[in-house]
């Protein structure tokens, strides 16, 4: 299906075609495993059919022919991704989530990207890493920044950093003006191509930046021209759920393989299994867990999106929630594959091990800044205890 093909029709329709396009997409992402692993990238024939069924478009605004899908259908067909290959959703995913961002910015930056090719693709990296100074009309900036995923696949970048006197803003770059270094040598997720990010003082326009301020309040300059409610949810809430819920999806391809392995076994006698609450104790518990963290997940967007289609604001102890509840997905999951993986057999000890792949990957997404739920539980229980939030990416 061509991105064309996606764009017509309501938007149940796309999503539909969509979804089933990635099914039918899922055997080869199977197949290119090693392929990815090798290149420590997603291969360009992955990205290319992406591309061609329109979802990186997905969360795109339409009057750059974006689909405009809702946060509930994409991230449902990121979890059909991640069942296949989670290094492809979580690369493509964070690719197509970025949509959203550029949307919310001053329009000038969006025709800067979008303005030649509906198809242009950007990474990012938010942690605040780089030297900022004010200068007449924007900013000069430098620095080095980590785990810019599927950054080889990309002509554009986002970058956080802190402007002196007033916070942190997100700074949108043109491929000219930054270096990629190959950097990532990793345990899990290796097909995610989490390279670095190298700019060394380059004039930023202010209007090809984005205040974290107006992402939080939804004063966001793009609402001038895009104003449908996708736009006016909170910026966070859509990119923190991008870099966690891959994990649902390689949790459930982690049951599928545990079940296939027990069942090929010489004592695999479904009967025999049947009393074995080794066996089937461990399953039901996957099940439920991934039922429950898809549950939220939904739940939370229905909340959300409901909110915005009537004009309100999210309450900001629901979104202090929220936060919360996305950087638990991690460590749901990792009990999920763990409690698998350890009675898997001894096949799941060897690297192409389908079942050891999803161990390593859901391993390594924890050390995601944005996975590790302490500073997030603390905020959640200062504000049910009347304390001011302290978190601003909400």
């Amino acid at each position: 299906m061509s991105a064309a093909t996606a764009i017509s029709g309501d938007t149940a329709e796309q999503y539909g075609a969509m979804m089933s396009a990635i099914r039918a997409l899922q055997p080869l992402l199977r197949d290119r495993a090693e392929e990815t692993r090798q290149l420590r990238k997603v291969p360009q024939a992955s990205i290319d059919a992406l591309q061609d069924m329109g979802f990186f478009l997905a969360l795109q605004p339409k009057r750059y022919g974006g689909l405009e899908m809702s946060p509930q259908q994409f991230f449902a067909m990121q979890i059909a991704l991640a069942e296949a290959c989670m290094s492809t959703a979580w690369a493509s995913g964070i690719i197509a989530v970025h949509a959203l961002q550029v949307a919310m910015m001053d329009d000038r930056a969006q025709q800067a990207v979008w303005g030649e090719s509906i198809h242009t693709r950007v990474s990012s990296s938010y942690a605040p890493m780089g030297k900022v100074s004010v200068v007449n009309g924007g900013f000069k900036l430098s620095g080095r920044w980590g785990w810019s995923s599927g950054s080889d696949h990309c002509t554009w970048v986002l970058l956080g950093a802190i402007v002196p006197g007033e916070g942190y803003r997100t700074f949108l770059l043109p491929k000219s003006d930054y270096r990629i270094i190959d950097t990532w040598q990793s345990m899990g997720l290796e097909g995610t191509g989490s390279n670095d990010i190298l700019v060394e003082d380059v004039f930023v326009p202010d209007y090809m930046t984005h205040k974290q301020s107006d992402g939080f309040a939804g004063t966001n300059p793009g609402l001038a021209v895009n104003d449908a409610p996708l736009y006016r949810l909170p910026w966070a809430q859509s990119f923190i759920r991008v870099v966690s819920t891959p994990a649902i999806g390689a949790c459930k391809a982690t049951v599928e393989l545990y079940k296939h392995a027990v069942l090929n076994k010489a004592s695999g006698d479904p009967t025999k299994l049947a009393g074995d609450t080794q066996v089937v104790e461990r399953i039901a518990a996957a099940k439920n867990a991934i039922d429950e963290m898809e549950a939220v997940l939904y739940r939370n967007f229905d909340v959300m999106m409901a909110a915005v289609e009537r004009g309100e604001d999210i309450p900001l102890a629901d979104r202090v929630h929220y936060r919360y509840q996305a950087s638990l997905v991690i460590s749901k999951s990792i009990a999920i594959v763990d409690s698998l993986y350890e009675v898997a057999g001894g096949h799941s000890v060897f690297s192409d091990s389908p079942i050891q792949q999803r161990f390593r990957d859901i391993h390594t997404a924890r050390a995601h800044v944005a996975n590790n739920p302490t500073s997030f539980a603390r905020n959640l229980g200062g504000i049910e205890l009347g304390l001011e939030n302290n978190d601003f990416f909400v």
